[in-house]
């Protein structure tokens, strides 16, 4: 009967002659994380604020309606308040459109500085393993033209 080869003896053999820090891999992972970590307290940080803008808003509308909605002498007063009314929801809609984009403003310019951060933060990891990686070689070539003499 045929003996099946042990492929991942093989793939064993063959990863250890090849010089890896795994601790890369794992800081590379701790980056990760922490990035997004970081990114998600930017979005609930927004997603919170947003929250309660719209119930400051809700409840800032509801109150207007509440005074829209009372028994007026003269038909003219409902005029009046509906026109007051729609002055008020048109200055809040504006006030908190505003308040929006301030929030959506910051969560860009925290968006834009953790990504620049942590590219910056690869670029010195990726600089720093390319020089380690090209001593070793030229290290491990050395060896090798000594020991061909």
């Amino acid at each position: 009967m045929a003996k099946t080869q042990d492929y991942s003896k093989i793939m064993q053999d063959m990863m250890s002659s090849f010089p890896i820090d795994s601790s890369k891999f794992q800081d590379a992972f701790k980056s990760q994380a922490a990035l997004g970590e970081k990114m998600s307290k930017v979005a609930l940080t927004a997603a919170e604020q947003s929250t309660e803008l719209s119930t400051k808003w809700t409840k800032e509308t509801l109150s207007k309606v509440s005074t829209l909605t009372t028994t007026k002498e003269e038909p003219a007063d409902y005029a009046k308040a509906m026109s007051d009314f729609a002055s008020a929801s048109a200055e809040m809609a504006a006030e908190n459109i505003a308040a929006f984009a301030e929030i959506a403003k910051k969560v860009q310019m925290d968006t834009v500085e953790l990504m620049m951060a942590a590219g910056k933060d690869m670029s010195d990891e990726a600089t720093a393993t390319m020089s380690k990686a090209t001593n070793e070689m030229g290290a491990a070539a050395k060896k090798a033209t000594a020991a061909a003499k």
